[in-house]
């Protein structure tokens, strides 16, 4: 079939096909949501270099993220360039238009990864995407706990953070920044507010990146903000049989809802009532310097990078705390 968006012609192939068999949904489904959801999708995407994480088979088959633009990108679609931490570098998509993203899932793209950059300075990002993960033991209501302290903290610091679920059992918080820091600034800011949250709630966060010492506790997740680590953008569909979607949230209504109350279904009813709870986000821009002070005042080394990157300066030794005792 052939879907007309914003005077262009998408073609959907095979719309009938299932992707989410649990609840019989299809990518006529999913084409349908996104168009309901364009505008939030794309405040979230637009000139952001952004990775595809495509699912041709539905979520119960295998998954591929593709990173680099496909040979039969539209000629109306725009890339950036964009560096990888080895310094090799590709073309991703930049999806500036609903078209784009209806072209995106009918390739079978359910999640939709922008950098946290615009494609005009690739180098320097103007978001802060802090990660909540609840590790086993641990469940959703206990990252709105944390991100409830992290909300207190930001605000000492002069900053303000938009929340919104994960589509899984996290939250993640969005803070918008002056382009101004490289991904190195920005992890370090992270982590501070981490540190600073493992302070604050004992036994009840964890900055530790290997999951054998992190307990029942929410990890801040701070690699999210190291080069070229992704999370989903807002209103993103995810490969769970619910096809929940990543979703904004107010801060008042955290403690009463559950990630499972937004899926492809209830988010277009929630977003034609209230529209993008993260549009005033582009009228804000902070800055990081009180956030860097605060990680040099701890003056606590680095923390482990993600084992695809190179080893960093002032990184500890990148091994399995109980592997290294034994040696």
């Amino acid at each position: 079939m052939e879907l007309e968006v914003d005077g262009r012609t998408v073609r959907l192939s095979n719309p009938d096909k299932v992707y989410f068999p649990e609840r019989g949904y299809t990518k006529r489904d999913v084409a349908e949501y996104y168009l309901a959801v364009a505008p939030g999708v794309l405040r979230g995407l637009r000139d952001r270099p952004t990775t595809l994480q495509r699912f041709p088979d539905g979520v119960e088959g295998e998954f591929f993220y593709q990173k680099r633009a496909p040979k039969s990108l539209p000629d109306w679609l725009p890339t950036a360039r964009i560096a990888f931490p080895s310094g090799r570098t590709a073309d991703e998509i930049c999806p500036n238009e609903p078209a784009a993203v209806i072209w995106a899932a009918n390739l079978g793209c359910l999640t939709f990864h922008p950098w946290p950059v615009r494609r005009n300075d690739t180098e320097h990002p103007d978001e802060l995407r802090i990660d909540l993960d609840p590790q086993p033991g641990t469940d959703f209501h206990d990252a709105v706990r944390a991100a409830h302290e992290l909300r207190v903290l930001l605000d000492e610091h002069g900053m303000r953070a938009w929340p919104k679920t994960s589509g899984g059992r996290g939250l993640h918080l969005y803070v918008p920044l002056e382009p101004r820091w490289t991904f190195t600034d920005c992890r370090h800011a992270v982590i501070a507010l981490g540190r600073e949250l493992e302070q604050r709630m004992p036994g009840k966060v964890t900055t530790a990146w290997w999951k054998e010492e992190r307990g029942e506790r929410i990890f801040v997740d701070y690699n999210q903000m190291a080069r070229d680590r992704t999370i989903a953008s807002p209103y993103s569909l995810r490969a769970r049989p619910e096809a929940t979607a990543s979703t904004p949230l107010r801060w008042e209504e955290l403690d009463g809802v559950s990630p499972k109350d937004f899926d492809l279904r209830t988010v277009p009813e929630r977003f034609a009532e209230l529209g993008d709870l993260h549009a005033d986000m582009d009228e804000h821009s902070f800055t990081l310097d009180s956030l860097l002070e605060l990680y040099a005042h701890q003056g606590a080394a680095d923390l482990p990078y993600p084992p695809d990157h190179p080893k960093m300066p002032g990184e500890p030794a990148r091994v399995q705390p109980s592997r290294a005792r034994k040696h």
